[in-house]
């Protein structure tokens, strides 16, 4: 099978991690946007040049899997930041009519998010007035919702009017504007799909809150899908990096005309129930839409089941991944009996089950303490899937889109090595050392988190000794730290958010 992909942006976890898991399978060939084709953060790619690859593509491919965010404003951080016109919403429009006319045999799967909007002051990936008024924006969108709903106490109305009086009318003006026409891109792309040119489309929510400007938004495009009846073919859940391993997968059990049957084992009794941190929902709901959106299905047999997903989940409450070593809520031991969980995966691999292990008790990294259990009973190697990284819904559903591909065409040294990397970067990285080293270490080279300056070399440095250190700790049962080698270990944005961390062990 052949598939077009056009990532969210330039970021590892949009172009060369879902690259990395599609690239397991014999079956499949993917071409992409090349590096210099992408933008760079906030500079957008140049998307004249992406359509024509398109264009030039397309009869040759069976899928299209592309992102709204690159193909119309050139990028995730340039949808938040652009100038546009119904006019460009309109050549859009057209752009994709014209392709499905003319090429009907290529199916596109397209993600488009609807807009976010974090709760606090940062311009580095929004527009340059939200490093003053982030905060303020957000919770005038959050009482302006939550009025519109259900009603404000009489503190609250005062907040709102404060509000109304601090944040300047071009700064609202202009914020209000830019997510009016991402909404209306949205509507769009519905349409597009009512219209049989957009074959399925996954609208997933980045940083979402009950209430605020993301779930006014949603309003709008729940009821428009609603009313044409589409949701069948159109999911809106918690998400946003993901996407691409999502649609990837989809389009892979697409063409093998298969919907992969997933038995789950959460680690906790009410993990299936908590809303974890930075999403707007229960686990078990977003598990039901991410696990359709990638063409798979729930099943309660895991005797037939053809994947187990092995889910980590809090005991209670969720923390986020640099509290788990001094701050661990207790919680975690009481509610959660992680013991149980790593029986119930080791017999899941006694009875030959492919098991994939979606690393969500905490936010922003993964569970050391599982690691190490994991370890402690040569269990690691045995796995085939390992994701724990930034929200739940981002490690979810890369967790099921890498299980979709593991499978008979799969190659065993790509899933270890993917499998590896992953440990390296969520474990170790997101959830020890990026926190440690930005605390304890940017300091003494004169840089911060967000910007490493002419530094990022010293950085990855300390970063690569750090992870060697822990892997010593954590993994002396998986791998030898002589056998290891870092293919690429780099900050792709010059900060410490995300890495690059490709990692490989000799004789693997």
């Amino acid at each position: 099978m052949h598939i077009l992909y056009i990532p969210l942006d330039e970021r590892p976890c949009n172009y060369e991690y879902p690259l990395n898991m599609v690239h397991q399978s014999s079956q499949v060939t993917c071409q992409t946007l090349t590096p210099a084709m992408l933008g760079s953060k906030k500079k957008a790619a140049d998307t004249k040049q992406i359509w024509s690859f398109i264009e030039e593509k397309a009869p040759v491919s069976d899928y299209l899997v592309l992102s709204t965010e690159m193909a119309l404003y050139g990028g995730l951080l340039p949808s938040r930041l652009h100038e546009m016109t119904t006019a460009r919403a309109e050549e859009y429009v057209q752009r994709l009519r014209d392709l499905k006319a003319t090429h009907p045999q290529l199916k596109l799967f397209v993600s488009n998010l609807i807009m976010r909007t974090p709760r606090y002051n940062s311009n580095d990936e929004e527009p340059d007035y939200y490093g003053d008024y982030g905060e303020q924006i957000f919770r005038h969108g959050w009482l302006a919702d939550k009025k519109a709903r259900q009603g404000l106490s009489a503190t609250e109305a005062q907040e709102l009017e404060a509000l109304k009086a601090d944040i300047p009318n071009e700064v609202l003006g202009d914020y209000e504007k830019r997510r009016k026409f991402n909404v209306e891109i949205n509507l769009a792309n519905v349409d597009l799909v009512e219209a049989g040119v957009i074959d399925f489309l996954a609208i997933p929510q980045d940083d979402s809150a009950p209430y605020g400007y993301t779930a006014m938004d949603q309003v709008k495009v729940y009821g428009a899908i609603a009313d044409k009846n589409l949701k069948d073919q159109i999911m809106v859940y918690p998400g946003a990096d993901e996407v691409g391993f999502t649609l990837l997968a989809r389009a892979y059990n697409d063409y093998k005309k298969r919907s992969p049957q997933v038995f789950v084992q959460y680690a906790s009794t009410l993990g299936p129930t908590i809303i974890p941190l930075y999403e707007d929902r229960i686990m078990n709901e977003s598990l039901k839409a991410h696990v359709m959106a990638s063409g798979m299905t729930l099943t309660a047999d895991q005797a037939q089941a053809d994947y187990f997903l092995a889910y980590n989940t809090p005991g209670k409450v969720m923390q986020e991944a640099w509290d788990q070593r001094h701050k661990k809520d207790i919680t975690y031991d009481t509610y959660r009996h992680l013991l149980t969980f790593v029986r119930q995966i080791s017999a899941a691999l006694s009875q030959k089950k492919i098991v994939g292990i979606c690393d969500s008790a905490f936010a922003n990294g993964g569970d050391l303490e599982l690691i190490a259990m994991l370890d402690k009973q040569d269990l690691l190697r045995k796995i085939s899937v390992y994701k724990g990284w930034n929200t739940n819904c981002n490690s979810l559903g890369s967790t099921l889109a890498a299980l979709s591909f593991v499978d008979k065409a799969a190659d065993h040294v790509k899933i270890q090595h993917n499998l590896l990397s992953n440990i390296f970067e969520d474990v170790f990285y997101q959830g020890i050392i990026r926190m440690n080293l930005t605390e304890a270490y940017l300091p003494s080279i004169e840089t911060d988190y967000f910007d490493l300056k002419n530094q990022s070399q010293k950085v990855v440095e300390k970063v690569q000794e750090e992870m060697l250190k822990l892997a010593q700790q954590y993994l002396t049962h998986t791998v030898e730290n002589d056998a290891l080698i870092f293919t690429k270990l780099a900050f792709p944005w010059n900060r410490m958010f995300e890495i690059n961390c490709q990692v490989e062990s000799r004789g693997e």
